[in-house]
């Protein structure tokens, strides 16, 4: 009996945390518990490709290239073991946390008692490899004496290096609370909270520890989530401890954005994937702690990228060399390297931006990158990847065997499949906001979800095929909160704002407009640029007092738009783009049979065509055919004439959504095209 009152306890001690934490930030995300997504939907495709293919792919992937038998090996060290034999890299046991933090979202879609036990027999091999203190790095713990050549002769001699023991407790710690939420097992949880509380004694600036933070950032994000769930305060004054000391160690690298301290940083450079992990991190341990220093330093880096190194497809990243940040404005095409991860980061910096401020335009941002350069990281079946995303393909390109031409089956290093793993399944989360009885709609997808306002349910389900048409059906199914206003996102693409800066501007002049009724009635009619009166200040239509049984009907036009960027991006100068809602296109040469695509002009104003259902067929993994909505425009080829003189054919270009090239072999592509003077 007192062991059930003690868990009984720590349950609900648990829940009124959580409860508690989400006045952290003055808007509250609608966690992925309360979301479910339709089945058959666009997200509903990707959810179930990660749930059938990509999860399962990493699973066997994590046994078959040694991950498991690594903790093993922990869990029984020995003098012999040669460990850089073993594993490539020191962060190899992330794969297996990361997959398990996937699985633990693709629960709440897909209830599955098999993969609900998988994941406690992983588990049962993960645990036996942490040391007595807590202590769980398998890189050091199978051999202590001659460790992974990159950790160090001790413990976090080497974190801000190479090591990645504390990057490694960052993807530990996400993936046992989402565990935890997605079961209410506290089996992986335990393990988590024991590693925690070593890195807590260990790592300080207090007697006899070592003063270091992070090499590699994520552990900021994932211990204020811990003190979240839990309330034990030493996570997040942990959390706090590494951002306050970085730029003030031994290591001061701008590579790790070490090279001076955060608070005096303002503008985004380094290792895009550990930059937007840190801004990240500043934004949860800001919300918790009130430090306004934190929020002003991520907001001028903010404006920083979005004004000037953010890609039309949402990516950042513009360098190989360091799989960094360029200078402002260096966004080339061809080798843009663009990491999945690093698009990844941006999603998770975007929406805790939206819940500090609540301003439309972060989701915007956060949209583009989620729809472009996000999704173009792991093909439709879900079974192949990108480590890069450029926005030009010669067919040719590979700097450093990076694999830009092509999605692969695996990598050596797996960050990117086992990070879409874990980013696909939580998209549920992502939909809904709520502040007070204000609830936002972000995100516009097929779903049901139950959101509590003031302690009670609201329960509001979204039909729509977006991206593809601009419609949506809202309906309240239920409210039992009393006075409930939604907040509608009217997305940047629709007020014609390609980003929130002059990095990109739309000029075909046109005007798009959006309608929204409710229970059948016009309430509000209108262009998306006229924002007096209709739509707020923070890029949100306000609908006030939903009752039970309404019906919001929801209209935006979607028409092809062309895009110009700024002259300061020399790579794009004479050239445009084009997007259609919130997909950008692309021209790849396997649609456009017998045209040199290097040779093509568009028209000085063209016209388009658009035709859904579009049939592309996956020949570089099922075969299988997915359909795309297309755009057609007539444009011109130059060739060089029998009188040696060049001149110019009418030919028609096809283009597709951004993220479904790649998927029938090398070619090219491009995603900024030479625009001509002819109309």
């Amino acid at each position: 009996m007192k062991k059930m009152i003690a868990l009984l306890f720590c349950a609900v001690s648990f829940m009124t945390v959580h409860a508690q934490y989400l006045k952290g930030y003055p808007f509250t995300q609608v966690p992925f518990t309360a979301v479910k997504i339709s089945q058959g939907s666009f997200w509903g495709h990707r959810i179930q490709a990660a749930r059938e293919v990509t999860i399962p792919l990493a699973f066997s992937k994590c046994k078959s290239e040694g991950r498991y038998d690594n903790f093993v090996r922990a869990a029984h060290p020995s003098k012999d073991y040669k460990v850089s034999a073993f594993m490539g890299f020191p962060f190899d046991d992330t794969d297996v946390y990361k997959t398990i933090e996937g699985a633990s979202y693709v629960l709440q879609t897909y209830p599955d008692r098999k993969l609900k036990a998988y994941i406690d027999s992983v588990l049962d091999i993960i645990a036996p490899a942490q040391e007595p203190d807590g202590y769980l790095y398998t890189a050091r713990t199978m051999n202590p004496e001659h460790p992974h050549s990159w950790s160090g002769a001790t413990r976090w001699s080497r974190v801000e290096e190479g090591s990645h023991e504390l990057y490694n407790l960052g993807h530990l710690v996400d993936a046992a609370c989402a565990h935890y939420q997605a079961t209410g097992s506290k089996k992986f949880l335990h393990i988590a909270m024991r590693y925690a509380d070593c890195v807590c004694k260990e790592v300080g600036s207090g007697p006899g520890q070592v003063n270091v933070v992070p090499g590699h950032q994520i552990a900021e994000m994932a211990l204020a989530r811990l003190y979240v769930l839990t309330g034990v305060r030493k996570y997040l004054d942990e959390a706090k401890y590494f951002l306050d000391n970085r730029g003030k160690t031994k290591i001061r690298d701008v590579y790790s954005q070490s090279d001076k301290p955060i608070v005096q940083q303002n503008e985004a450079w380094g290792h895009a994937v550990r930059a937007g992990y840190m801004y990240a991190g500043m934004a949860d341990v800001a919300a918790l702690t009130g430090d306004t220093a934190y929020i002003h330093a991520i907001d001028r880096i903010w404006y920083n990228i979005v004004g000037k190194k953010f890609y039309l497809t949402g990516g950042v990243g513009a360098r190989h060399q360091g799989e960094a940040f360029g200078a402002d404005y260096e966004l080339p095409n061809l080798t843009a390297y663009n990491e999945t991860c690093a698009a990844i980061a941006q999603v998770y910096l975007n929406l805790r931006m939206f819940l500090l401020h609540g301003e439309s335009k972060y989701i915007d941002c956060l949209e583009r990158t989620l729809y472009n350069g996000l999704i173009s990281g792991m093909s439709v079946d879900g079974g192949r990847f990108f480590y890069p995303n450029p926005l030009s393909s010669d067919g040719i390109f590979n700097f450093n065997a990076d694999h830009t031409k092509t999605r692969q089956p695996w990598f050596g290093c797996a960050c990117c499949p086992s990070n879409l793993c874990r980013f696909i399944p939580s998209l549920p989360g992502y939909l809904y906001a709520v502040r007070g009885t204000d609830v936002y709609l972000n995100l516009f997808a097929s779903n049901t979800a139950t959101i509590s306002v003031n302690g009670k349910p609201v329960v509001i389900s979204m039909i729509t095929d977006y991206p593809w048409k601009g419609d949506l059906q809202v309906k309240i199914l239920k409210n039992k909160s009393g006075e409930v206003n939604l907040k509608l996102r009217i997305p940047g693409w629709l007020r014609n704002q390609v980003v929130p800066s002059n990095l990109y501007s739309y000029n075909d002049g046109k005007e798009l407009g959006f309608e929204i009724q409710r229970n059948g009635q016009i309430i509000f009619s209108g262009k998306g640029s006229q924002g007096e009166g209709i739509i707020g200040n923070d890029g949100y239509v306000y609908l006030r007092k939903l009752k039970t049984g309404d019906v919001i009907h929801v209209h935006f036009d979607m028409e092809p738009r062309t895009v110009m960027a700024n002259p300061k991006v020399k790579d794009d100068r004479g050239r445009i783009a084009v997007e259609r809602g919130p997909l950008v296109y692309c021209v790849e040469s396997a649609d456009q049979l017998g045209v040199d695509l290097s040779h093509c002009i568009l028209n000085a104003r063209p016209s388009f065509s658009v035709h859904e259902g579009y049939a592309i067929k996956n020949t570089e993994a099922d075969g299988k055919y997915f359909r795309v909505t297309e755009i057609s425009t007539p444009a011109q080829e130059a060739f060089v004439g029998k009188d040696g003189k060049v001149a110019l054919k009418d030919v028609s270009m096809r283009l597709i959504p951004y993220y479904a090239w790649g998927h029938r072999g090398a070619g090219l592509m491009d995603v900024w095209m030479q625009q001509g003077l002819r109309n």
